[in-house]
């Protein structure tokens, strides 16, 4: 199956109303949550998920995080982070948006492999108002195309790249982070996951860094085409218990309109001195 057999199973959800998940098979593979046929939440091993975005904030620890968790007999504690001031709701929907978004790219940037619809799962990390998987779709697909039209195109999972410059020399916290952490086996999806970043984020820095010869490849990156056909989804049905922006030219990545790429996802630790007001400026690291 292609990402036209994903647009399509998205896209009946939708018009059939569907709730449930919507699981991806594939690599990395994901599962989209939906509620009367909008997405509601989204993971995928390629990409850092709420829990992962708040660890990286640094507002709330590993120890006070599981606390919550078990406070909340293992679903997403929303109602605890708000009461023990961890986090606040506005905050909180702001978190659980970037990280759906960043897992539908994860998804959308990998190979689909099938598409199955599972009912009574109960998904973490919602975000209020669902998202219509058209536009979710769209979104990615866009921002694949726009990092596939940048002079060193990367994937998430795929380029390893090496430091040249040393983190002194860059002149954002988010390069100094990669140059700190790139060794040659890290993908971006893997510095994504170290930073407590978006991998949409990561990813376009990586390759603006690449183009800036800040980091470096053993091989050259080489493109991957995306491939959106329309193709009949291969959909399957199964039960399970309950306890179990606008889209813009692809060829030009959106990076100058704040909170348009996505490119500005990211929480930044109290020490950088932009804490939580951050998710609402939603700033933007200028490149190079």
């Amino acid at each position: 199956m292609d990402h036209g057999g994903l647009a399509h199973a998205l896209t009946a959800c939708e018009r059939d109303g569907f709730t449930g998940e919507l699981r991806v098979p594939g690599s990395p593979g994901g599962a989209f949550h939906l509620r009367d046929g909008l997405v509601v939440a989204a993971e995928s091993p390629g990409a850092p998920g709420a829990e992962a975005l708040l660890l990286r904030s640094e507002r709330v620890d590993g120890e006070q995080w599981a606390e919550l968790v078990r406070e909340s007999g293992a679903r997403w504690p929303a109602t605890g982070l708000i009461a023990h001031g961890y986090a606040g709701a506005a905050q909180l929907r702001v978190v659980c948006l970037l990280a759906l978004r960043d897992a539908a790219f994860a998804v959308v940037a990998g190979r689909v492999d099938a598409c199955e619809r599972v009912t009574g799962t109960e998904p973490h990390a919602l975000v209020a108002v669902g998202e219509r998987p058209a536009r979710l779709l769209e979104d990615a697909v866009r921002k694949v195309a726009a990092v596939d039209a940048l002079p060193y195109p990367v994937r998430p999972d795929r380029e390893r790249p090496l430091p040249v410059a040393s983190p002194e020399q860059a002149c954002t916290p988010l390069r100094r982070e990669v140059l700190a952490s790139a060794d040659g086996r890290r993908t971006a999806r893997d510095l994504a996951f170290r930073t407590g970043r978006g991998v949409y984020t990561v990813t376009v820095e990586v390759a603006r860094m690449l183009s800036d010869g800040l980091l470096e490849c053993a091989d050259p990156p080489a493109r991957v085409p995306l491939l959106v056909a329309p193709e009949a989804p291969v959909v399957r049905h199964r039960e399970q218990s309950p306890a179990e922006p606008e889209a813009t030219d692809p060829a030009e990545l959106p990076r100058r309109a704040p909170g348009a790429s996505g490119i500005t996802e990211v929480l930044v630790p109290p020490a950088s001195g932009a804490g939580w007001k951050g998710f609402f400026r939603l700033r933007h690291e200028t490149a190079g």
